[in-house]
């Protein structure tokens, strides 16, 4: 159970494309083209995503993978 003082963690796509170890362009392509992935909230007209948010993106970027015969693009490891 969360502690109702702690405020949850959101994360802008840049570093959500960071957490997850991908371009940018990837992340923005399924947020763009994914309207089921929703911003948790937003800062004027930034949009800022949670947990729930960056796991939605790595399923849908793991799809898109799969469906590329697992040719997805990697950085860093």
């Amino acid at each position: 159970m969360r502690n109702p003082d702690t405020a949850p963690k959101l994360r802008t796509p840049g570093v959500l494309a960071d957490d997850l170890g991908q371009p940018l362009h990837r992340v923005l392509y399924v947020l763009r083209s994914r309207q089921h992935i929703r911003p948790a909230a937003m800062a004027g007209r930034l949009r800022l995503y949670d947990r729930d948010g960056l796991e939605a993106i790595r399923v849908e970027l793991a799809r898109m993978d799969a469906r590329r015969g697992g040719k997805g693009v990697r950085r860093g490891s």
